[in-house]
């Protein structure tokens, strides 16, 4: 029997394939029953449409869970999960891994109504690859997600609308996708129906790590040297903060602390009570970390250490301490953290948060923890929020603005133009003044039946049918046809380039280290390590050269280096049949890895003329 919130995500979900064909989202606050509603989704969509439904999540232990949960409603499944020791495909309904099911692709491409997305915040090239074979026998496939936390670092949320219609710019949700959010199942609203434990932000000593040093690269992560020593090889701290974890658990049943590193860790459990503790890392042995799960389920241990493994699908409902050492790149990250100790338990009241890392004010301004700060990184322009009317279907889209784009005047679909009031021209058609690609609005197919809107401000033609598709299509969606983009080919040519020493090709000399010596046969050497970013590399030179190409050799080595003192800009060479590097010149402009294809109304990428090394 479902709960009564349960039953509606489910409902949502329903009806919402019943009209579109375009992926949906259940948000589901940790311990809400996500399981529950997946296997009622499941089941419904199988006695409707009588096709088999494939349900993933990304570890063996949640593909074992929800299949439990399936089994539990009287109906029969299989399991298709290497990892969790079963590859059968028996049942209409099939629970399976990403990395399984692709491996095994050829087998899930017919028959297929739907596919079910369990921790859908992951959807990784693994699943979305799944996804896109899958539909191209059944492109009226139909695809559900399910997530505590919808939003991924650096990309905002990971759906466009709010089950009340709102719609998030691309400051908030970076080419989101799923379409709409169907349901939203909330921390505080299950708080205050009973099935949820509140969470409690409490006091901390004195002691905190000092986390200023921590900033986000270009890719959104913390620098793991910069990790390293904000949190290793300060003992008196770490021992200082864990005395404090304890001191505030001493009436409280179960305390996860999450550690920043295997060092970190480590350290955390020498200050803890030997004979109470446990640490589990990636490294821990799998018949260990299952021993070491259950004698914490068991609550023969107390505390329970573990660096980035427990943060997703653990289960242990007696937590109600989790104690937060370490700085979270991600606020989806500190909630799954948190959400470790909100399950109901009989002998809890609450669960007892302890940030020693200044998350709670980094990520939750307002206090608030159900209420995170989510924002979409800058990508290619300003995060100011661009309103465009559609032209097919009158839908209100916003999309982040093109900074080179501003100073010019713009319709209402958010096209530039110039002084006339004329739409600005270009090779690829009208110059739109933002980022956005396709319209996000829901049109009416018939029969009740929504689509989105298949209007496109940015596409590339297929090379076959001529079809638009999304400037990042690999396969028409209309032909199937794979689309080659120039420049992502002349990416993948510079790249197997570099891979292969063999080919004539310049570096960019990142440092190089020169070494007197003498020969075997007693000549006067120089030896040159070099370090560039693709390889390292040996070369010798003889300052006394008697030989024409030794000469040689050395006179250009000797005009770029200053006689072996003074590092050249770039070194231009080849691998010989006979394993040695040969030097054909220095200070040459370096090879230069192409740019990202260019969008309509930007110019387009210059690719350097060194690419041309590989064919001298």
């Amino acid at each position: 029997m479902l709960r009564g919130y349960q039953q509606d995500a489910s409902d949502a979900a329903v009806e919402w394939v019943r009209r579109s064909i375009e992926p949906c989202l259940i948000e589901a606050v940790t311990a809400a029953g996500k399981s529950h509603v997946i296997a009622d989704f499941a089941a419904r969509i199988h006695a409707m449409t009588g096709k088999r439904i494939l349900c993933l999540a990304p570890s063996a232990e949640l593909v074992t869970q929800d299949r439990e949960k399936f089994l539990a409603t009287g109906n029969p499944a299989s399991m298709f999960s290497a990892s969790a020791g079963a590859k059968c495909l028996r049942h209409p309904v099939v629970f399976g891994s990403p990395l399984t099911v692709k491996n095994r692709i050829s087998r899930f491409q017919d028959g297929y109504a739907a596919v079910v997305l369990d921790e859908a915040h992951g959807i990784t090239p693994t699943v979305r690859s799944i996804i896109e074979a899958m539909r191209v026998g059944n492109p009226n496939l139909r695809v559900v997600g399910l997530t505590a936390t919808p939003y991924r670092l650096g990309d905002g949320y990971i759906f466009r609308e709010w089950p009340e219609g709102k719609v998030n710019g691309d400051d908030t949700a970076r080419d989101p996708y799923f379409a709409k959010c169907v349901y939203r199942i909330t921390g505080p609203d299950l708080i205050e129906q009973g099935f949820l434990t509140p969470p409690v932000i409490g006091e901390t000593g004195a002691e905190h790590y000092d986390t200023s040093g921590l900033a986000l690269n270009s890719r959104g992560q913390f620098d793991a040297d910069a990790v390293d020593r904000a949190y290793h090889g300060h003992g008196r701290k770490t021992a200082a903060i864990v005395a404090d974890v304890v001191a505030r658990s001493r009436d409280r049943m179960g305390v996860m602390l999450f550690a920043a590193t295997v060092r970190h860790a480590e350290e955390v459990l020498a200050s803890l009570p030997p004979d109470m503790s446990a640490m589990i890392t990636g490294e821990t042995p799998a018949a260990d970390r299952k021993s070491i799960i259950a004698r914490f389920k068991d609550r023969r241990i107390k505390y329970l250490v573990n660096v980035a493994v427990l943060t997703t699908g653990f289960d242990a409902p007696h937590v109600d301490v989790i104690a937060i050492l370490r700085k979270t790149e991600s606020v989806g990250l500190l909630q799954q953290i948190i959400g470790r100790g909100l399950r109901l338990h009989p002998e809890k009241k609450d669960c007892l948060i302890l940030d020693f890392a200044g998350n709670v004010e980094t990520h939750c301004p307002d206090g608030d923890l159900f209420a995170p700060a989510v924002k979409a990184g800058k990508g290619g322009g300003d995060s100011n929020g661009m309103k465009c009317i559609c032209p097919d279907c009158g839908a209100e889209n916003i999309f982040t603005a093109k900074p080179d784009t501003l100073e010019f005047k713009t319709d209402e679909a958010g096209y530039c133009l110039d002084l006339t009031g004329a739409q600005v021209m270009t090779e690829w058609g009208p110059m739109p003044a933002h980022f956005g690609r396709r319209c996000w609005g829901q049109v009416p197919v018939g029969g009740g039946r929504l689509e989105r809107c298949g209007y496109r401000w940015t596409s590339k033609p297929c090379p076959e049918c001529e079809a638009p598709n999304d400037i990042a299509a690999r396969y028409c969606a209309e032909c199937k046809a794979e689309i080659v983009d120039p420049n992502e080919k002349l990416k993948a040519d510079f790249k197997a380039m570099k891979r292969d020493p063999h080919q004539i090709q310049t570096d960019e000399v990142v440092s190089v280290r020169f070494v007197n010596g003498v020969s075997q046969r007693g000549h006067e050497t120089v030896r040159a390590e070099w370090i560039t970013p693709y390889r390292h590399l040996t070369t010798w030179h003889i300052p006394k050269a008697t030989f024409a190409k030794g000469v040689r050799d050395w006179d250009k080595f000797n005009a770029a280096t200053q006689g072996g003192t003074t590092p050249p800009r770039s070194i231009t060479y080849r691998k010989n049949t006979d394993g040695f590097f040969t030097i054909f010149g220095y200070n040459a402009e370096p090879d230069h890895e192409p740019e990202s294809p260019a969008l309509p109304g930007v110019r387009q990428p210059v690719i350097s003329r060194q690419m041309s090394h590989g064919k001298r």
